[in-house]
């Protein structure tokens, strides 16, 4: 078999290799989908079992299939056809399946695989994707790892095939970190977690003893700033996700809020408020030296870089109202951006730079929107009691947030969770969490190299 070794980082990821064979190359053209449009009518697809070398192998080759087969269902973009369907068994299917039994079922696109274990106990894993009306082979890569990272390899997977029907960048191979939140209003226990994007794998960074808010990655994924409340002083924390160590970024006067990495990872931008005015700071990470940007009477908050480094959203009440406003990097150039009936907050840049998302409150309800830099397009995805921080997939396609529901009982708070929203303002779906759950954190891609 030929191949094209690629090396792939973090541990026990060993390598990749395109697969040719079956019928030929994978095809530069074939079934693709625009994911621009409003309401994209999902494309039926296949997910079969992967074929497996023995016992242990054919368990994680279902495992593997059921994720890839949910990870693409809950794009919204792909309609995973019922098993009981299929006509072939995997087994059937290690060379070419039979195309003309997957028409049967209206299967547009099929996945493929199989999982081998070698002597040393690691695992090779290969999957093909097929286009069943032309009868061909799109894509085809295999993998060697440890048996433990089988669910990292199904999500890797799933961008794999997810790139190459839409053209676009995938976001499952990916993970949140939010707020774990429990007990009464009174007394309430929030702690940080990290679970993977589809809520699997999940588990608790820090222990309750302390109040933690506002966690976000670093850009290299292996870091997490946040801001927690030692001794009722809110402090700002680096934490570092493999070796659970943290690092203090600073005692600052007065009260810290809502600490950000830049995209570069160099350094944080973060608000400080003294003497009830809060201004927008950044700290460089090497020097520990801190830039106040803003000089307003009025309250500055929740600031967050472009892509590109170049510009910074925040939101500001200096023209009476909370609104968003942009400035340069250097906090030159301040100027409103929204002017609709409400007020705005937790703007977020997207990883695009095309889009700015905001939590929004208007007339009794929260909204998750976005708008262009400018100001211009303005579009309300969701609508409820209480919708909040957005954050966005690294794709720039899909948005998570959290949602706190009306209590039945006294009218006010209800349970806290996670839900995600694609960028058209369709599939709408709650993230599932061992507890409540409340400021999330998309992580970016991992690299693969």
């Amino acid at each position: 078999m030929m191949g094209i070794p690629m090396r792939l980082g973090l541990g026990a990821l060993v390598f990749a290799l395109l697969l040719v064979g079956g019928t030929g190359t994978p095809r530069a053209q074939g079934l693709q989908i625009t994911v621009t449009s409003g309401n994209v009518d999902p494309l039926p697809m296949a997910v079969t079992d992967f074929h497996g070398s023995n016992e242990t192998a054919g368990q994680v080759g279902r495992d593997m299939s059921r994720v890839i087969s949910d990870n693409l269902e809950r794009s919204g973009l792909f309609d995973a056809l019922d098993r009981k369907a299929f006509l072939e068994k995997p087994e059937d299917m290690l060379v070419q399946p039979n195309f003309a039994q997957w028409r049967v079922i209206n299967a547009q696109a099929l996945v493929t695989g199989k999982v081998q274990q070698k002597s040393d106990g690691q695992l090779r894993v290969e999957f093909r994707l097929w286009d069943v009306f032309a009868s061909e082979q799109m894509e085809g890569i295999g993998y060697e790892t440890t048996p433990a990272n089988w669910r990292r390899i199904a999500h890797i997977i799933s961008d794999a095939i997810y790139k190459r029907l839409t053209g676009e960048e995938g976001y499952f191979d990916t993970r949140i970190v939010y707020v774990a939140e429990k007990g009464p209003p009174d007394r309430r226990e929030k702690r940080l977690a990290i679970m993977d994007q589809d809520g699997d794998n999940n588990r608790f960074l820090t222990d309750g003893s302390y109040l933690v808010l506002t966690p976000r990655f670093s850009p290299s994924r292996q870091e997490i700033t946040y801001l927690s409340y030692y001794r009722n002083k809110p402090r700002v924390y680096i934490y570092n996700i493999d070796t659970g160590r943290q690092e203090v970024l600073g005692d600052f006067p007065g009260m810290t809020y809502a600490p950000r990495f830049s995209p570069e990872g160099d350094r944080v931008i973060m608000s400080l408020a003294q003497s009830g005015n809060s201004e927008i700071y950044s700290m460089d990470l090497r020097t520990r030296v801190i830039r106040r940007l803003t000089r307003n009477p009025a309250i500055d908050t929740s600031p967050c870089y472009s892509p590109d480094s170049k510009r910074i959203v925040f939101n500001s009440d200096r023209g009476g109202t909370q609104q968003l406003y942009v400035m340069n990097a250097d906090g030159s150039d301040q100027r409103r951006i929204s002017f609709g009936k409400g007020r705005y907050a937790t703007p977020v840049w997207s990883p695009r730079g095309d889009l700015i998302a905001f939590t929004k409150f208007r007339k009794g309800k929260f909204h998750i929107g976005v708008m262009h830099p400018d100001g211009s397009g303005e579009r309300l995805l969701t609508t409820s009691f209480l919708d909040e921080a957005p954050t966005w997939s690294p794709n720039g396609r899909v948005l998570m947030y959290f949602r706190q529901e009306r209590s039945k009982s006294d009218g006010v708070a209800g349970r806290v969770r996670l839900r995600s929203i694609d960028l058209t303002g369709y599939n709408e779906r709650e993230i599932i969490t061992p507890t409540d759950a409340s400021d999330p954190a998309w992580s970016p891609l991992a690299p693969l190299n």
